[in-house]
């Protein structure tokens, strides 16, 4: 499908901005705003899905799954995040497989050590740059649709030092990704450096809250040499906020009331699910017919 090719956009457009969803409602939402593609992050997913922290402990199983749906949500392109490849090298080509089978449009996978970290938390370890190749040389060879991304992000750069983590992205690239990741850089000399050994290669750049990247807006990064900028966790950061609250005052009150107009209303819900399709159909198809949803009968 033309709207899911990621590679075509990365032709088409200056930058691109990709939020992160954890369900098939936010994407719907994001595809509705008129972004151009859709994030699954894996620390948005494991957290909402499992209640659990981003630590590796998701399976493929049920990233897929839940990647799946939000592919049948939206026709915009989805790339997910799929950890360390779930394994080593012969686990990336399985992973390719099933995120190509749920329609995915891309996916990137990390250097980390198994089991890995929050890219902007303490305590990570990276795997051989060598070994990581590896990984990325089978995910390359499993894949069977050509316009399928494969995006490698290095850990390295809070572990080994920035001239570290761009000779693995030199490696990295030379493998066959199609997009270089350097997670955690700390300064805008830093993502400037990165970039300045990458002219051939498209560059994504996390930016996430509350972690080592200070705040750079979309037209800086783009003047920063990035044409990929992520905000993976951001729409679940505020969501879980406003809830905290509705439910502090819900708490307190034993009412709702004051929340009401700080609410998705019914009729805003059904028009992003597109309610009215299905009553349509259930006319057409149904012999007892469909009852308008906002009706009050």
């Amino acid at each position: 499908m033309e709207s899911r090719n990621f590679k075509k956009l990365l032709r088409e457009k200056d930058v691109i901005a990709i939020p992160g969803t954890f369900n098939a409602l936010v994407a719907k939402l994001i595809e509705a705003k008129g972004f151009d593609a859709v994030l699954c992050t894996g620390a948005g997913i494991s957290t909402s899905l499992l209640g659990l922290p981003d630590i590796g402990l998701i399976t493929l199983t049920e990233m897929t799954q839940l990647v799946g749906h939000i592919c049948s949500a939206v026709k915009l392109p989805v790339i997910s995040d799929a950890d360390t490849g779930f394994g080593n090298a012969i686990n990336a080509m399985r992973t390719v497989r099933e995120f190509e089978k749920v329609g995915a449009a891309g996916i990137h996978i990390e250097d980390q050590v198994a089991p890995k970290r929050c890219g902007h938390v303490a305590g990570k370890e990276v795997i051989p740059a060598e070994e990581m190749a590896g990984k990325i040389k089978a995910a390359v060879s499993a894949r069977t649709n050509p316009d399928f991304v494969i995006i490698a992000r290095t850990d390295a750069k809070t572990v080994e030092g920035l001239k570290a983590a761009i000779r693995r992205g030199q490696i990295y690239r030379d493998a066959g990704a199609d997009i270089l990741f350097p997670e955690a850089l700390e300064t805008r000399q830093e993502f400037e450096e990165f970039a300045k050994s990458f002219p051939d290669v498209p560059l994504l750049a996390n930016m996430t809250e509350f972690g080592k990247t200070p705040y750079f807006s979309l037209q800086e990064y783009r003047q920063m040499g990035y044409k990929v900028v992520v905000f993976p966790v951001s729409t679940m950061r505020v969501a879980m906020k406003a809830v905290d609250g509705f439910l502090t005052d819900l708490k307190i009150k034993g009412t709702q009331k004051d929340y009401v107009d700080k609410m998705q209303t019914r009729k805003e819900l059904y028009d992003l699910v597109n309610y009215s399709q299905f009553t349509a159909w259930e006319n057409l198809f149904l012999s007892a017919g469909g009852v308008d949803p906002l009706s009050k009968r």
